[in-house]
């Protein structure tokens, strides 16, 4: 085995200089740099190249076009979807993301039922709450909009309800599922992410794929996810030591950490397909995702923008997951109306 030492040493003497700055991932407040060797088998095209910007709105769009032909045709059978949001306190970004999801359920034409509690509400409320509409044949998707305040039990609350009806995918039956392929609902974000990658036919079968951060919500689905394809998956977290080293080798890098400029382009491979999660308010109000966008374009060979990539799926996989619990509804429908075959 080659000591870190040593394979420092035989880095530098291949002569191109890459510096890591950490903070969150890594040893907090320190900079670690190490030598890369630039692949002498590139061609000057291949060295210099512009990445396809994946536009996440504009495949959104399609996604939503045809959810509203399903919800169409899905009403001429008696079933009109039926999504039900409860928000708890008054946190602005919160506010933001209930409206924004109220708006595309009115776009698709899905029904939407909205539930907002003042944040000393009694947690037996909201779960009180939560179990009547598991119960109504109206409501085909409840989501609970997080974060709650720090008196509720998020795992409490998103376990009361039902795995039929959770299509955010953060029930316990949803996340078990990812694991042998079984889910009900995907988690939204990652379920967009994947989308993404195969409206653009970008291969997953056989790829080194790395995906920095390791949240319950996208890091740790996204990975299963894409295992399920067949992927080769490194997951990266906080507490990973030289980072680059990672993914410098990676395929296809989902970055979900939630710190801006994490990914710089010596980090990555030429050519490689960038899918960048993150999303972060800088001091001069603009947003960015977690990699160097203008900097990856030139070396990438796809790469999702900030805002405008992965943001606008996540909602319109809230709708298609919505639309397919109403559709499961309708077929035990149809199914229950059918005569009884005899023995």
């Amino acid at each position: 085995m080659i000591s870190h030492r040593r394979r420092r040493n035989n880095l530098a003497a291949a002569g191109t200089e890459l510096t890591v700055k950490w903070g969150l991932f890594g040893r907090a407040n320190s900079r670690y740099t190490h030598l890369c060797q630039s692949h002498p088998r590139l061609s000057a095209a291949q060295k210099k190249m512009t990445a396809k910007i994946i536009d996440g709105v504009a495949i959104s769009a399609e996604i939503r076009a045809d959810i509203r032909e399903r919800v169409v045709a899905l009403a001429k059978r008696g079933v009109v979807p039926g999504l039900a949001v409860v928000k708890v306190g008054a946190d602005p970004a919160s506010a933001v993301y209930v409206r924004n999801k109220i708006r595309a359920c009115k776009e698709v034409g899905i029904q939407s039922f909205q539930y907002d509690f003042e944040s000393d509400v009694s947690p037996a409320i909201v779960l009180d709450l939560i179990a009547e509409l598991n119960l109504r044949q109206d409501i085909h998707g409840i989501l609970v909009q997080l974060p709650l305040p720090p008196h509720f039990s998020i795992s409490q609350i998103l376990q009361t309800i039902s795995a039929d009806k959770d299509v955010d995918g953060f029930h316990l039956y949803n996340v078990g599922g990812l694991v042998v392929g079984d889910t009900v609902f995907p988690p939204c974000t990652p379920y967009g992410v994947v989308k993404l990658l195969e409206h653009e036919g970008i291969e997953i079968e056989g790829k080194n794929v790395v995906v920095v951060g390791a949240s319950n919500i996208v890091g740790k689905p996204m990975a299963l996810m894409l295992m399920q394809r067949d992927a080769t998956v490194c997951i990266c977290h906080a507490k990973t030591r030289d980072l680059a080293q990672f993914t410098i080798l990676a395929d296809i890098l989902v970055v979900a950490a939630g710190k801006p400029n994490l990914i710089l382009p010596q980090m990555v491979k030429t050519g490689a397909v960038v899918i960048d999660v993150g999303i972060n308010r800088l001091p001069s109000g603009r947003l960015v995702g977690d990699t160097d966008f203008e900097g990856l374009r030139e070396k990438a060979s796809y790469i999702t923008p900030v805002p405008g990539g992965v943001g606008p799926m996540t909602v319109t996989m809230l709708l298609a997951n919505t639309l397919a619990s109403a559709e499961r509804t309708a077929d035990a429908r149809a199914a229950a109306l059918l005569p009884r075959q005899g023995p």
